[in-house]
């Protein structure tokens, strides 16, 4: 088949998800792709950003990212975007999870504005990768494919039989290969057997497609979802750099995967299907025996992180944040200390923290939710003590950010400057506070917290009242939109 003419790579990343089995590293506030989890210093959503800047070749145009993501990440998106030095062509911010069918379908719309039609490459923000150049070369000819109105998907040879991924069932021969099937999460029997055929791939959730090829597809096979994405995105809203999509019209968008809705109805139908097997040393990072499988080793098979000592210990992970972690006489077991929770477990029964999680969120936790340290787009605060009536917290903010002009109905607050410059309003008053210099904040009083220099301000809070819950904020006037 002759190749297309190059035309335009529209990058897709999916970037809303929760990752529940990564606990309690990971939680519903602040997910696994906005963490370093591959061992570097970058996250997980900015390596995904990063690694398809490889695409801009043989005449290709390259466009800045569409990003699909939560209305509750939309500040660590765009903290991560500056780090990482990455622009994005929209960031679309979903009012509810509704699975990656309709998020696809938000960015195939924004992608066909203006009668554009581009290839998307649709990558989850949550996956490890540790062979660029062999990913890179596997999604260029992907890109070469559906440019003639194929869809493909990047399969990875299946190694080992995991219960936890999709498989795709291919034809032997062929560049890219015709798909014949799709299977979603066997059992283990089922799994060993897939595997021993060497018939199957796993399913790595990376598409390529045009972007009319989707809206068709899902036309085909389920026009409920796209009329409901649809009239969601025609009631959508811009401002700061987001776009929302109409949010009670969202709401009636039918939840479904791309998989599911699309994919394993495409073979043997009026759309074209292919798999281009990608082996780049791929991982989805789904669970904490993925993340032990994906890190060096040691000779005793042991992969540590953080301040952590193995002794007499085989097959094992710690991943330790805040203090020394120590395993001895121990096999197969995971370890993951944060300063709020520790999980310690069989790395066999990965797939159970998930379990583990419901049941701390059905006993209403606050563990599941967010880490001790939480960020916010002014910066981030860690509780780092609380008791009867007191709670004590680290207070960080960026150069030039302010908090917003709030008040508390329960609680009074006495503010330590322990680096940089703080302005504080007071009621009517407005000064400033150097190092070691410190001010009392009454209960009821209007106060806001800003940092007009160019070092980032930390501050020691000492709340005291009846009632320190995050829900004692009234908000005047704030610079992130927050209610």
């Amino acid at each position: 088949m002759a190749s297309p003419e190059a035309g335009t790579i529209c990058p897709v990343i999916m970037a809303g998800g929760g990752g529940t089995r990564l606990w309690p590293l990971s939680r519903s506030g602040h997910p696994k792709q906005f963490l370093g989890l591959s061992g570097g210093d970058r996250t997980l959503f900015q390596d995904s950003l990063l690694r398809l800047a490889g695409l801009a070749q043989g005449g290709w145009r390259l466009t800045p990212s569409v990003i699909v993501s939560n209305e509750e990440y939309r500040y660590l998106v765009l903290d991560q975007l500056t780090s990482a030095r990455c622009a994005a062509d929209a960031i679309l911010l979903e009012p509810a999870g509704r699975n990656t069918a309709p998020a696809l379908t938000l960015a195939a719309l924004q992608a066909t504005q203006d009668q554009a039609d581009p290839v998307l490459v649709v990558c989850p923000a949550d996956h490890g990768v540790g062979d660029v150049p062999a990913f890179t070369r596997a999604l260029q000819a992907a890109v070469v494919q559906a440019a003639s109105g194929s869809i493909v998907v990047l399969g990875v040879p299946a190694s080992r039989p995991e219960t936890g991924y999709g498989y795709i069932r291919s034809e032997a021969a062929g560049e890219p290969r015709r798909v014949i099937q799709f299977v979603e999460k066997p059992d283990l029997a089922t799994a060993q057997a897939y595997v021993a055929s060497g018939e199957f791939h796993w399913n790595s959730g990376i598409f390529v497609l045009k972007a009319s090829t989707w809206l068709a597809a899902l036309q085909r096979f389920r026009p409920d979802i796209l009329a409901a994405t649809r009239a969601a995105w025609d009631a959508r809203s811009t401002d700061n750099g987001f776009t929302r999509p109409g949010k009670d019209e969202f709401a009636q968008v039918p939840a479904e995967s791309i998989d599911y809705a699309v994919m394993e109805h495409c073979p043997g139908s009026e759309f074209d299907i292919r798999m281009v097997p990608l082996d780049a040393a791929w991982s989805d990072l789904g669970a904490w025996d993925a993340v032990w499988q994906s890190r060096p080793h040691d000779a005793q098979g042991n992969t540590m992180q953080g301040d952590a000592v193995l002794h007499k210990s085989r097959n094992s992970m710690v991943h330790a944040t805040s203090r020394l972690v120590t395993v001895v006489g121990l096999t197969d077991v995971v370890v993951v200390e944060t300063p709020d929770a520790v999980l310690v477990m069989n790395r066999d029964a990965s797939q159970d923290v998930k379990e583990l999680v419901a049941g701390l969120n059905a006993g209403e936790r606050s563990e599941p939710l967010l880490p001790r340290k939480v960020p916010r787009p002014w910066g981030w605060y860690d509780s780092i003590d609380a008791g009867p009536r007191f709670q004590v917290k680290r207070i960080m903010v960026k150069p030039g950010a302010s908090l917003s002009l709030q008040m508390h109905h329960h609680r009074a607050e006495h503010w330590i400057v322990v680096r940089g410059t703080a302005k504080v309003t007071r009621g009517e008053d407005t000064f400033l506070l150097a190092e070691n210099e410190s001010t009392y904040i009454p209960m009821g009083q209007k106060h806001r917290l800003s940092n007009p220099g160019k070092v980032e301000l930390e501050i020691i809070e000492v709340q005291s009242g009846t009632y320190l819950g995050e829900d004692d904020i009234v908000r005047f006037d704030d610079s992130y939109g927050r209610n």
